[in-house]
């Protein structure tokens, strides 16, 4: 017997198909809305951050500084023992303090300086003896209790430091 021919190869009956082949990746520049969306918080968030911490250390150091020349009124009081002197010196303090929420605190006498030292919240002892301080430089020498005053007026300023510590002045309504 012969041995039989080769078979022919099969007849196509549809086209050639290649193997299957992957899109290219995603380039990764621009990014997806989502992600610039992202970065503008993110960036918005450190500018807010970055306000925040500079607001602090300027009312810190405004505090620092204030409570500093309480101290060295303070100093210059044990030293010379002058009460008129350290009345007359923080009064002046705590005005330009005030001055720094209402303008015209350095021109305020009686139940007006009385009102703006009021808007600071201490308690009602610390005022009164605030308040007794713009008498208390005509005084004469020992009518002050000067460590009871210095310490109203620390505690006065610590408060005051604290803008959001301010209470609203109560506007009149308008005439029409």
């Amino acid at each position: 017997m012969m041995p039989s021919p080769p078979a022919p190869p099969p007849a196509s009956t549809g086209p050639v198909l290649r193997d299957i082949h992957l899109p290219p990746a995603p380039p990764w520049w621009p990014p997806a809305p989502g992600w610039w969306l992202l970065a503008a918080l993110v960036l918005l968030g450190c500018i807010a951050l970055a306000w925040l911490w500079r607001r602090q250390r300027r009312l810190q150091q405004r505090r620092r500084q204030w409570l500093d020349e309480l101290e060295h009124h303070a100093q210059r009081h044990v030293r010379d023992g002058d009460d008129a002197e350290l009345a007359a010196a923080l009064q002046q303090l705590l005005r330009r303090v005030a001055r720094i929420h209402d303008g015209a605190a350095t021109q305020q006498r009686g139940a007006a300086w009385h009102a703006t030292l009021a808007r600071v919240p201490v308690q009602p002892a610390t005022l009164t003896r605030l308040v007794a301080l713009e008498s208390a430089m005509y005084r004469p020498r020992g009518a002050l209790d000067a460590p009871a005053v210095l310490a109203a007026a620390r505690a006065w300023l610590h408060a005051a430091a604290r803008p959001r510590a301010w209470k609203r002045v109560a506007s009149e309504p308008e005439h029409v």
